[in-house]
């Protein structure tokens, strides 16, 4: 069972786009993953075309009732397994943030439902801030994936973020592998090559050599319900999650 942590501090770079679609490829693979919405927005739930669940049936009743995950599971047409996030979940700080060991959650919940998994690919698709749900995220995961865009902000966000893994690796006593992938890549742009080839100079392997294009289609597909695959399998943004799903598969990031 490995579990992936999709999470940027930086909003707006294609963090759940690449939830959803990384775990869409690995459902095409035969992979039956299984996706965490631990975002409060509910993005990559409303991706996925569950709108609007009752609380009691989202993780939001994980972390406040302590309800099994196995009740909560939706099993999704296109053969993923999803974990509903809901607005509720932006309470979680405040009702549970003093509470000791807090940050083991959810790690136990999954360590429960594991035998239910069967040793699917999990992928947590994060809230855009380092708060006691990113930290729950952070200490069930074996690895991180860090979707980054080629603007100041966003690989500010990605330098913060790869500082605070590094910190956390001492209270673990392990440590936490990661993939950096820039999404929403024009070639023809100067500023997407420019940041292309910082990326590279400071992470070296840890930069993903797939590159995912500023394809309006992975955009559009979530208002649809539906992943890049079911709603334009041919499009650019297509071939590259495909890509990039085999490319982490190679690097054993799934193991």
């Amino acid at each position: 069972m490995a579990v992936i942590a999709v999470f940027n501090q930086k909003g707006g770079v294609g963090k759940t786009t690449t939830t959803l679609n990384v775990a869409a490829s690995l459902s095409l693979l035969e992979r039956k993953p299984v996706v965490v919405d631990l975002d409060p927005q509910a993005h990559v739930s409303l991706a996925l075309g569950v709108r609007h669940p009752p609380s009691a049936a989202t993780l939001a009743a994980f972390f406040r009732e302590k309800t099994p995950m196995d009740r909560l599971v939706r099993r999704l047409a296109n053969g993923i397994r999803l974990l509903p996030g809901h607005p509720d979940l932006s309470k979680i700080d405040a009702l549970l943030g003093a509470t000791p060991g807090v940050a083991a959650t959810l790690r136990r919940g999954l360590e429960a439902s594991a035998m239910a998994w069967d040793d699917a690919p999990i992928l947590i698709d994060c809230a855009p801030a380092l708060g006691v749900l990113s930290l729950n995220a952070l200490f069930s995961a074996d690895r991180v994936l860090i979707p980054v865009t080629a603007d100041f902000l966003s690989v500010q966000g990605l330098n913060r973020l790869d500082l605070a893994l590094n910190v956390l690796e001492g209270p673990l006593r392990r440590r936490i592998e990661r993939r950096v992938v820039l999404t929403r890549f024009d070639e023809g742009k100067a500023q997407c090559r420019e940041t292309l080839a910082s990326l590279k100079s400071r992470y070296g392997e840890k930069l993903c050599e797939t590159r995912i294009a500023d394809d309006p289609a992975l955009s559009e597909s979530p208002a649809h319900g539906m992943d890049i695959f079911a709603y334009s399998s041919d499009s650019p943004g297509a071939h590259d999650y495909r890509l990039l799903t085999m490319e982490l598969l190679s690097k054993g990031f799934f193991q």
